[in-house]
């Protein structure tokens, strides 16, 4: 298993071959490119079209990737899906059946008063792409040992993701009202290689912990080796991360790669509690 990251907030040193440096974009974003038992995929897209200015410096062609996924429908995950399809003419691009161009981030402004953001997907990219685009239901397997899982209500429910919605102040709009968000619209991409299971999902909105429990429910006695992805821990406080260090520490999953909207002091807590199992992403970054 090969995996590169194409885009993160951290850019990467230059890339050199022979004369010639090429630096690597950073972004507030993710892209993440994973070569696995002979196919190619390709979680995410960033906010904008550097994930694929940096691909083709880092030696990768995304018009080989077998498939597209999207985690989650924000934006700075979504935005280079146009660049992605423009390069990559046939790849089929996965996203969860909640997707839709609705996300908000909710900015408080005096009592009920309040100021909707919009966050999500480009307006028009679905009608846009409808062709290119698959709606993942249910958990898929979209290759031999890759599969696509939702959150599950039996882990954590609704309500309690759009507890988690309220502190980040995150929202969808639904029939001309806006509410918080329980993330139906994310999704896992897991890898179930010799090692484990490797788990993919980009900002772990409803919560990493929980997810790795998501996981462990779909694949009963598997082992999950390794998370990769951001927390979403950047505005919690110290307390709070350390917390959900030691609940994540006590599920016994071996690597933690984390970065994006993780945040520069939740991953110094994080390297406290899980030492060497946590690992920075950065722009650049080969597994």
């Amino acid at each position: 298993m090969l995996v590169k990251v194409l885009v993160d907030n951290i850019a990467g040193s230059p890339n050199c071959a022979g004369n010639k440096c090429t630096p690597l974009c950073g972004e507030w974003g993710l892209s993440v490119y994973i070569e696995f038992e002979g196919r190619r995929y390709l979680l995410d897209t960033g906010a904008s079209a550097n994930f694929a200015k940096n691909a083709a410096a880092m030696g990768v062609d995304l018009a080989q990737v077998d498939a597209g996924i999207l985690s989650h429908a924000h934006y700075d995950h979504a935005n280079g899906m146009a660049e992605f399809f423009r390069i990559n003419g046939t790849a089929p691009f996965y996203l969860r059946k909640g997707a839709a161009e609705n996300c908000y981030h909710t900015h408080k402004i005096l009592g009920p008063l309040a100021y909707h953001e919009y966050i999500g997907i480009r307006k028009g990219f679905l009608k846009q792409f409808a062709d290119r685009i698959c709606f993942a239901e249910g958990d898929m397997q979209i290759a031999p040992n890759v599969y696509l899982v939702p959150h599950k209500d039996s882990v954590a429910s609704a309500e309690a993701r759009e507890c988690i919605a309220r502190a980040a102040c995150l929202s969808v709009k639904e029939n001309g009202r806006y509410r918080y968000d329980s993330f139906e619209h994310e999704q896992s991409l897991v890898f179930d290689t010799p090692e484990g299971l490797f788990v993919m999902n980009s900002c772990s909105h409803g919560g990493a912990d929980n997810i790795v429990k998501e996981i462990s429910a779909t694949f009963p006695g598997k082992k999950i080796y390794a998370i990769l992805g951001g927390f979403h821990l950047f505005r919690c406080s110290d307390e709070t991360v350390r917390a959900f260090a030691m609940r994540l520490r006590d599920l016994d999953v071996q690597k933690i790669y984390t970065g994006h909207c993780t945040g520069q002091r939740a991953f110094e807590i994080l390297k406290e509690v899980l030492g060497e199992r946590a690992e920075q992403m950065f722009t650049g970054m080969t597994i």
